[in-house]
């Protein structure tokens, strides 16, 4: 059985990685390249590389120039990063806090929906797990 501190690194695993998904998605439905975007965020290349491949956890500045030049909400990526829920003193992965949250029972059904979907790439699926999972936060 896995343990606390292990099922944490997998939680921040996976908030990065749906993050990057996110932040690619958006920067090439902005018709952005890399180089474009490390511009107007007045970021590196490579480090902007590593956050979309999931391998940096972004601070809420740079998620904040992130935002700007890919016009999307701040809260928006705040949320991709689990910074909202934490902030807010709540975990995405407890969305049952009681009885209030009955008609989710069939969440686990639609993340395996997504995972077994063949036309999405992984990353695809990821980011959809991640706003996914936002949604119901």
């Amino acid at each position: 059985m896995p343990d606390q501190d292990e099922e944490s690194r997998d939680t921040w695993e996976t908030q990065r990685l749906s993050l990057g998904a996110f932040i690619r998605d958006q920067r090439k439905r902005a018709n952005l390249s890399l180089r474009q975007l490390a511009e107007l965020t007045s970021l590196s290349n490579p480090y902007l590389s590593q956050i979309e491949r999931g391998l940096h956890q972004p601070s809420v500045r740079v998620l904040k120039a992130i935002s700007d030049a890919l016009n999307v909400s701040a809260e928006t990526l705040l949320s991709q990063a689990g910074l909202i829920d934490s902030l807010a003193g709540t975990r995405g992965d407890s969305r049952k806090s009681g009885g209030e949250d009955d008609d989710d029972a069939g969440g686990p059904d639609v993340e395996a929906a997504i995972r077994a979907d063949k036309r999405l790439s992984d990353d695809q699926k990821t980011a959809l797990i991640g706003v996914y999972r936002t949604m119901l936060g």
